[in-house]
């Protein structure tokens, strides 16, 4: 929401500066989201006369010019535009004058021998222009000695208000005035508005066809005999300050109306109006070229207003081409129009419009001002445009209900004890006047509050008290300690996966991985290649073409961030993120995943480049190394973990391999990306990469269990013995590894593959597999005969799980 100082100060009479104004307005809930002030931009430049202008001395093009700034005493300036001359006035800059065009700070200097201490200024130099080819010549009244930005009347500041969306009255800046005024800045300028009496009947009537909460209330008034040309200057200036294009005077006056009072109109051109105005649901498939000239397919159960040619305008959102006013409007329809919020958020959404309109009818505009604003309007057409008012044509469901204004008996204790102020019972009453509540029957404890019809936010005596409280300020309420706990522990208030999370980042940064956030939104090619792409992960309304589905996984974002790194000369990139994915549009389908993605040389192995070792690439070894590290930290041993040959589709189907907890429970994958993958992201490798689902992960047994002894370096040394097993070629050396840790667990604690042979002495359709066990006693050293016979223990359940026989 933008406005202008003098804007608001049509509104409000105060003698507060810009800065309390808007300390205020943040204090208050209307937070400023920032300040432009087209002054500051040429602060220090001011409007000089030049008494003088010489020929320089040491140079033909040059001038030494004296210059009368004002301040009593002439200013010497050596200047080279062409169009320098006595008695002329322009725009002076002393030394020290920060020069936009240039963007430079001016100093004092000697010009070929010849002191200067300023400079007369070009339109390029001020950046109001391109033309650079000589000095600013100002008429010969400009004053002398004033601020060129005050000359220009730039000396307005553009005040811009972020609005929670709760606060549609203050999407008006009379609205804006209001709570300022509560505040204590100053006082409202409130003047009622005037009945425009018609002369005559609206030719035009109006129907209501749809459900009555469509539209509560539809006012029309036709205006004959109007010259519809450019508005005044001064609601041109206005709508230029806050952005807005100046149009014509029917069509400014609309978008006055929008933004003074948060009070949408729309003008028909009535001589294009066939028959009379309906509003009704939109039919599936009909279309409407709206006003920003797009052709807009309605779907059903959005409201459109037609007449017997078909839809003439989107109903609070935008209207249409067909209907709307120019320069040859001689009769005029204006519209002021009460519509179901819901509905309108729903219809731009779907249509992918952002309208000043729908932006307030969709929070909700005053349903008391719907009469008045048509009347306000018809003065401003009457003033601006001449013509004659028929009479109002008010239209309103059969079935409606009268709305009654909302009522509550507030107790003044309320305040006391959701806030901890303790304020005096006049100062809330004050407060609650000034912003439009009604206060009746008050006594001591309570009062009954009507709530304004402007503020549909409030629905209970906490939003009251919310009320006082922001006018009050928050600043005076006082910090309190929070109680002491008097026995026991506090409960824990993470969930497990939220542990998991924030268990996850801390061990994948500690392992030199860079945290990334990308968007949860991907392109439906990319999306596709990831799994995703259905139809209902879809958005309705992206914000970018590549930006349509919702993410399967995390890898593409990554990759894209990897990618983009690569391209700026940042060959060794290791990023992970922590995030939501989607698999499909229900609760359960969402889930949230760790994943980590490296390109270029392996960190894991050593710091980089190295006189001592060779250069070598990443590999599935370093995203495994990596995915275990990951499940280490979430206390999940990685002998539980099942990892399995070959991995989802977009990875390398021989470089990949799946995370699972048996068949039925596949966590995650690891491995090399494929290259085709890569080769749509424009992405060049190799790329290695795991992700998990953290929410499959199996969560840890909560059944009660004795304490076990705090765990102590072993006494004992232990003890490592090798067995290389003949397998068939198809078994994995996972397999062979479980096999050998189940046989004895309380003494193997750690089982290694440390040799893969295949090649003469071992048949072709085998291969041989070695390991290393590690048994570590407990209480004594192990004789020979207890070595043997783990040895033999560790053989038999090889051969049981694997069919591997001990190599001679």
């Amino acid at each position: 929401m933008k406005l202008t100082l003098s804007w608001l100060k049509e509104h409000l009479d105060t003698h507060a500066s810009l800065e309390q104004i808007t300390d205020r307005l943040t204090k208050i809930g209307l937070e400023v989201e920032g300040i432009e002030d087209p002054a500051l931009k040429l602060q220090g430049f001011g409007i000089a006369y030049v008494v003088s202008a010489e020929k320089h001395p040491n140079a033909d093009k040059l001038r030494v010019c004296m210059v009368d700034d004002g301040s009593g005493k002439p200013v010497q300036v050596v200047c080279g535009a062409p169009n320098a001359r006595a008695g002329m006035k322009s725009v002076f800059s002393p030394a020290g004058t920060f020069i936009p065009g240039k963007n430079i700070t001016l100093a004092k200097g000697v010009i070929r021998g010849v002191e200067s201490n300023g400079m007369l200024c070009s339109a390029a130099e001020l950046e109001l222009s391109n033309d650079h080819d000589g000095i600013i010549d100002l008429p010969a009244d400009a004053p002398v000695g004033m601020a060129y930005g005050q000359y220009l009347g730039l000396n307005d500041p553009v005040i811009d208000i972020n609005l929670t969306p709760n606060r549609p009255d203050a999407a008006g800046i009379y609205g804006i005035a209001r709570d300022l005024e509560a505040a204590g800045i100053g006082t409202l300028k409130s003047s009622p508005i005037a009945d425009i009496p018609g002369t005559y009947p609206c030719p035009t009537q109006v129907e209501l066809l749809g459900e009555a909460s469509d539209c509560p209330k539809f006012v029309l008034r036709q205006v004959r005999g109007v010259k519809n040309g450019p508005s005044p200057e001064w609601l041109q200036k206005q709508l230029k300050s806050i952005g807005l294009r100046p149009i014509n005077a029917l069509v400014d006056i609309t978008n006055f109306m929008t933004f003074d009072r948060a009070r949408p109109l729309h003008v028909f051109d009535a001589d294009k109006v066939q028959g009379a105005l309906r509003v009704r649901s939109a039919q599936a498939d009909e279309t409407l070229v709206a006003l920003d000239g797009k052709t807009y397919t309605l779907e059903a159960g959005m409201i459109v207003i037609c007449d017997e040619n078909g839809p003439e305008s989107i109903a609070g959102v935008m209207g249409g081409e067909a209907s709307g006013c120019d320069e040859n409007t001689v009769n005029v329809l204006i519209e002021s129009a009460l519509w179901d919020p819901a509905k309108i958020a729903r219809t731009g959404r779907r249509l992918g419009i952002n309208s000043d309109a729908r932006y307030r009818f969709e929070r909700g505009v005053d349903p008391a001002f719907c009469e008045a604003g048509a009347q306000m309007a018809t003065a401003m057409v009457l003033e601006f445009c001449g013509g004659e008012a028929s009479q109002l044509e008010i239209a309103v469901p059969a079935a409606a209900k009268p709305a009654m204004p909302l009522t509550l008996d507030f107790p003044f204790s309320e305040v006391k004890r959701l806030t901890g102020l303790n304020l005096a019972v006049d100062e809330m009453c004050g407060t609650l006047t000034a912003l439009g509540f009604g206060v009746a029957a008050r006594d001591a404890e309570h009062a009954l509050v009507t709530v304004p019809s402007w503020r549909p936010d409030i629905e209970g005596k906490a939003d009251i008290v919310e009320e006082i409280l922001r006018i009050a300020g928050l600043d005076r309420v006082q910090p309190q300690p929070l109680p002491r706990l008097q026995d026991g522990v506090p409960t824990p208030v993470l969930t497990l996966l939220q542990k998991r999370k924030r268990t996850a980042q801390r061990a994948l940064a500690s392992l030199g991985l860079i945290e990334a956030v990308t968007w949860s939104f991907v392109s439906q090619p990319q999306a596709a290649l990831f799994g995703g792409g259905d139809a209902s992960l879809a958005l309705a309304n992206p914000i970018a073409a590549d930006l349509s589905d919702m993410r399967p996984s995390l890898l593409p974002g990554l990759l894209m961030a990897v990618q983009r790194n690569s391209d700026r000369g940042l060959g060794d990139v290791a990023l992970f993120e922590v995030g939501q994915i989607f698999r499909s549009d229900d609760e359960k389908g969402q889930k949230l995943n760790a994943a980590a993605l490296r390109k270029g040389e392996a960190k894991s192995r050593g710091t980089g480049r190295h006189w001592s070792e060779k250069a070598q690439n990443v590999d599935f070894y370093d995203a495994k190394a990596d995915a275990l590290s990951l499940l280490a930290a979430l206390n999940i041993p990685a002998a539980s973990v099942q990892i399995v040959a070959g991995g989802p589709a977009w990875f390398h189907p021989g470089r990949s391999a799946t995370l699972q907890f048996g068949p039925k429970n596949i966590v995650g994958a690891v491995g090399e990306l494929h290259p085709l993958v890569l080769e749509a992201f424009g992405a060049n490798g190799p790329v290695v990469a795991f992700e998990l689902t953290l929410d499959d992960l199996p969560a840890p047994k909560l059944k009660a269990t004795r304490a076990k002894p705090k765990l102590v370096m072993a006494d004992l040394m232990p003890l490592e013995r090798d067995f290389a097993f003949v397998v068939d070629r198809a078994t994995a050396a996972g397999d062979i590894i479980k096999a050998a840790q189940n046989a004895e667990r309380q003494i193997i604690t750690k089982v290694t593959l440390f040799d893969v042979y295949e090649g003469t002495g071992i048949a072709a359709d085998k291969k041989s597999i070695a390991i290393a066990v590690t048994m570590q006693p407990r209480d004594k050293t192990m004789t020979d005969g207890e070595i043997e016979a783990l040895s033999g223990l560790i053989v038999a359940e090889v051969t049981k799980k694997t069919g591997a026989v001990l190599r001679g």
